[in-house]
């Protein structure tokens, strides 16, 4: 191709319709009047290089070279398959390149050379032409790929002087590329400031608020938006800003609103309400959106069945996430390594450790996240050997450079196995300074091992990193209470209460007929409170009560019998239908038949139950 960049055409032409033979890319392309169209066919069936250099040849033999429209699919197919330089190469070489051919190099070079772009841009006003209102899209997405807000400001310029300020196209770039460079103001003044606001622009603004975490001013800008004008991805931009700022509870409210607005989901406002459910654990509104995938014939996109994997793994339901694994026919890294961290999630570790070596045995090689997955399995299982095996594989087998946290994952492998010393040294080895959770993880070792020497060498360091993390002290306390140095365990804890530490609190969730309720602990604030009191009164009752019957049915005299019943009335119990149940009906069938005990306790009770009162009549029959 030399000679076609250094402009000999003619003698190209010439060479190349010498040495073509039929085994060339193209030999399958039928002969056509029209040359034109069979470049077009060649282009859409380009995958690399070598096709993309053929088909240029086969434009210079049947003179296509000057076809505008042609040249600019050529850099379009150019850039597409990963290679813009070959594209801005083939563009040098025409002498009068249209502002049509200058859109398209603009736009190819803006992600992978947006320097080049900016310069093309700037050099057409030079060349007499004049930028339309695709130039100033592409060159600002040139901006956001370099992050030079004052080439932005020229360009924003230039559009006003250009009049192409009030097209809604070059301004929603422009409100996009003021959030991508964190001047969200700049960009609130531009759509304050348009008379007349398409519904691109509302999106734009809805996405800057979200990338720059947002969320109040984002939701405001929502319902203050036209209700007609709400499409998918305005619905779609809200749910996944709350996903992604983990607040899953208002992601999921905000999915069911917009299904009552009868907006259907397209494939990212369901990825990023599956992550919301893997989050939370919604089970049943993750098994929905499955069955609306299936029941809509949406594509079987690997990353959507992926999120479905992740979903039901972390939403308690690890056979249906073997289900879906099994059932997708192209399995990708990330599916492999969903799966085996799902199956660890379960403490099926071993489980987990032999889909690992299917997946080897499928030639998927694993990444770092899977040996993440593979030592915290390891670690879970309890298999100290195997977990050293696969942390020197990565390296010798793999080639990948353990990170911090594969030496945390090993630090609690070493530490749950109790090799203390071994652990010690390994965080000494570390190409790194240790974390949290490394130093969190020896703290867990030596309080369960009774290393009161290493617990201590953990909370300084935590102490730094976690200043206000009161579980760290609670730990170190327990360490010295179960070896009984109360003095330093007290100490710990007056240090606790002098830099009033609080302990956050603690949420959990709940789904009921596909609502998500939230939970705080000690949240006197929640309308339901009292309520929630005494259902838990009455669950911790229930599970005191399956003790108190075993006792019961332990009991062989009357002496213990009343043992047993003095406990009971300490624990508050004493007049409970089951615990009177059970004193009547020893008495009945115990050996001593002591009936007058039985009566006495039947007659304490105000109101018996037709509990009781069927336990009493039993007795009298056992006596007649």
């Amino acid at each position: 191709m030399n000679l076609a960049l250094n402009g000999k055409v003619r003698d190209v032409r010439q060479c190349l319709q010498r040495s073509w033979s039929g085994s060339c890319f193209f030999s399958w392309l039928p002969r056509s009047e029209h040359a034109g169209s069979e470049a077009e066919q060649l282009l859409c069936r380009c995958s690399n290089l070598s096709h993309l250099q053929q088909t240029q040849g086969f434009m210079l033999t049947r003179a296509l070279d000057k076809d505008d429209i042609l040249l600019a699919r050529f850099i379009y197919a150019s850039a597409s398959l990963g290679f813009p330089s070959f594209a801005y190469s083939i563009f040098i070489h025409n002498h009068r390149p249209s502002i049509y051919l200058y859109n398209n190099l603009i736009w190819a070079l803006s992600s992978h050379n947006p320097t080049r772009a900016i310069s093309l841009f700037n050099a057409i006003r030079l060349l007499g032409l004049r930028p339309d209102s695709y130039s100033f899209p592409f060159a600002l997405k040139a901006v956001v790929s370099s992050s030079f807000l004052h080439v932005g400001h020229q360009i924003h310029s230039q559009a006003i002087l250009s009049g192409f300020i009030t097209h809604h196209t070059v301004l929603t770039s422009l409100i996009h590329m003021y959030s991508s460079c964190a001047n969200v103001s700049s960009a609130r003044k531009l759509f304050d400031a348009a008379t007349f606001k398409h519904v691109s622009l509302w999106n734009a603004m809805l996405a800057g608020y979200a990338k720059v975490g947002d969320l109040s001013n984002a939701r405001n800008l929502f319902e203050s938006m036209p209700e007609k004008d709400r499409d998918v991805v305005s619905w779609t931009t809200l749910i996944s800003a709350y996903t992604h700022t983990h607040s899953p509870h208002q992601a999921i409210m905000l999915f069911r609103t917009m299904l009552l607005h009868n907006v259907q989901p397209d494939k990212i406002a369901i990825l990023a309400v599956l992550s919301a459910c893997a989050d939370l654990g919604a089970l049943q509104l993750g098994m929905w959106i499955h069955s609306y995938i299936e029941k809509h014939k949406l594509p079987k996109i690997v990353s959507l069945y992926n999120s479905l994997l992740d979903m039901y793994a972390k939403s308690g339901d690890i056979s249906k996430a073997r289900q879906v694994f099994e059932g997708m026919e192209r399995k990708t890294i990330i599916t492999w390594t969903t799966m085996i961290a799902g199956l660890a999630l379960h403490g099926m570790g071993k489980e987990a450790l032999e889909l690992f070596s299917c997946m080897e045995k499928a030639g998927v090689k694993p990444n770092e996240v899977t040996f993440i997955t593979i030592l915290s399995a390891c670690s879970h299982v309890g298999l100290v050997e195997l977990g050293r095996h696969y942390f020197t594989c990565m390296r010798s087998k793999y080639g990948i450079e353990p990170k911090i946290e594969h030496y945390g994952c090993m630090v609690d492998l070493l530490g749950r196995g109790g090799y203390l010393e071994e652990a010690k040294e390994l965080v000494r080895l570390m190409p790194s300074e240790a974390n949290a959770a490394v130093w969190g993880s020896l703290l867990a070792a030596s309080n369960k091992y009774g290393d009161v020497a290493l617990a201590a060498e953990a909370l300084r360091h935590l102490s730094v990193m976690e200043p206000h993390n009161c579980g760290n002290y609670s730990l170190l306390s327990n360490t010295y209470s179960a070896l009984g140095r109360w003095k330093e365990a007290g100490m710990v804890r007056k240090v606790m209460r002098d830099t009033r530490m609080e302990k956050v609190a603690g949420v959990s969730f709940i789904e009921l007929n596909n609502t998500v309720y939230e939970f705080i602990a000690g949240d006197k604030l929640n309308i339901k409170f009292v309520d929630i009191c005494h259902v838990l009164q009455s669950i911790n009752g229930q599970l005191k009560m399956i003790d108190v019957d075993q006792e019961f049915k332990a009991c062989s005299s009357m002496k213990q019998l009343k043992e047993m019943q003095d406990r009971v009335v300490q624990s508050g119990f004493h007049n409970t239908p089951l615990v009177v149940g059970k004193i009547i009906e020893f008495c009945a069938v115990s050996g001593h038949r002591d009936i007058n005990y039985a009566v006495r306790v039947f007659d304490r009770i105000d109101k018996p139950d037709a509990f009781i009162l069927n336990t009493m009549i039993s007795v009298f029959d056992l006596v007649e």
